[in-house]
């Protein structure tokens, strides 16, 4: 043998080769059954004479007209049905959702799968006249869209960094052990998770705070003066008052990181029935759903760039492409149908 890893049987359900063809074609001169020539190769002979159909040629013999079958002909029928075969590219059936589909890219920055998850849910086009995210990702990459692979940024290799261990750790309040566990399975509204995020690392320029509720998604991303606990108490004064007594409602717990930033947190339970948490060091998937809502943020606003450069309508603007944007977690709906459905509910009581 000439290879290390042989195999003496015969794979099943395997395509005639063209040694095979050039077998039948010579046991047919011969004489030879299609049973008998099923036998000798090891093939059903139902496949044998399937094959002897597609390889029957034409011939003139002694003035006569005969069929007759070649291995060539035979091979060449094969390579040609070979390339018929698969899927076809449903561009043209498909030519309104795709349109559809880069408009809402590239206008509105959603993802691929947001765009075909939408469409499928609210029935904007019929099963035939769509193709799925996958068959999406695939017409970007083969560029048969005007939509490059960077227009998609979560397609890109994600850095992986190394855990440290720090041993004095910073303790501002309740540990996340103590949260209730009920909150993780995301079943009740009025949970939510903070953070801040920077522009340039300097003390002058402001941060971004960031809130996103865990059951709905819903964010709010609010510019503030500095990452220091007075800017931080003073947003949430502003949010509570715009709440009003239906806060404790809305926020039932919020939890942080331990940034020096969050060192005031605790002191929301004072004058509320807010419970306060916060998450282990370095544990930053405690805190996910905020952590995904940075990521989409960091779309508009790149690291290193100034949060001076941005003013707070624009972020409001990001604030309100995060919430309108469907999501396949939340079944293609938004997290603002869904925020504003709990609001009313409150509100109504």
């Amino acid at each position: 043998m000439d290879t290390a890893n042989y195999n003496t049987e015969l794979r099943k359900y395997k395509h005639l080769n063209y040694g095979e063809r050039m077998t039948i074609q010579l046991r047919l001169k011969d004489g030879s059954s299609p049973y008998g020539i099923g036998k000798e190769l090891g093939r059903p002979s139902n496949t044998v004479r399937n094959e002897i159909k597609r390889g029957k040629v034409d011939q003139i013999k002694q003035g006569k007209h005969v069929l007759c079958y070649l291995a060539d002909a035979g091979q060449a029928v094969y390579e040609k049905n070979r390339r018929n075969c698969g899927a076809k590219f449903k561009l043209m059936q498909s030519e309104a959702f795709i349109r559809f589909t880069v408009e809402k890219v590239q206008a509105k920055n959603w993802s691929l799968d947001a765009c075909a998850g939408y469409a499928k849910a609210n029935q904007l086009y019929a099963p035939s006249e769509m193709v799925c995210t996958k068959t999406l990702y695939s017409y970007v990459k083969l560029r048969l869209l005007p939509i490059h692979v960077l227009d998609l940024p979560l397609v890109v290799k994600r850095k992986n960094t190394a855990v440290k261990v720090r041993k004095y750790k910073r303790k501002l309040g309740k540990s996340i052990d103590e949260r209730p566990k009920d909150i993780e399975d995301r079943e009740e509204f009025g949970h939510w998770e903070i953070d801040t995020i920077i522009g340039k690392k300097t003390k002058e320029d402001p941060v971004i705070l960031s809130l996103v509720e865990r059951q709905t998604r819903h964010a709010i991303f609010l510019k503030i003066a500095g990452k220091t606990a007075p800017s931080i108490s003073e947003a949430l004064l502003k949010i509570q008052e715009f709440f009003g007594s239906k806060f404790e409602q809305v926020f039932k717990t919020i939890t942080a990181d331990n940034g020096s930033e969050f060192a005031d947190l605790h002191q929301l339970e004072l004058s509320t029935e807010t419970k306060v948490y916060f998450a282990h060091p370095y544990a930053s998937y405690e805190r996910g759903t905020n952590e995904r809502h940075n990521g989409m943020l960091r779309r508009f606003i790149p690291k290193g760039r100034a949060i001076a450069d941005y003013n707070s309508d624009f972020i409001a603007h990001v604030e309100n492409w995060c919430n309108t944007l469907p999501r396949k977690i939340l079944n293609y709906k938004s997290p603002e149908e869904l925020f504003e459905a709990h609001l009313d509910l409150i509100y109504a009581a």
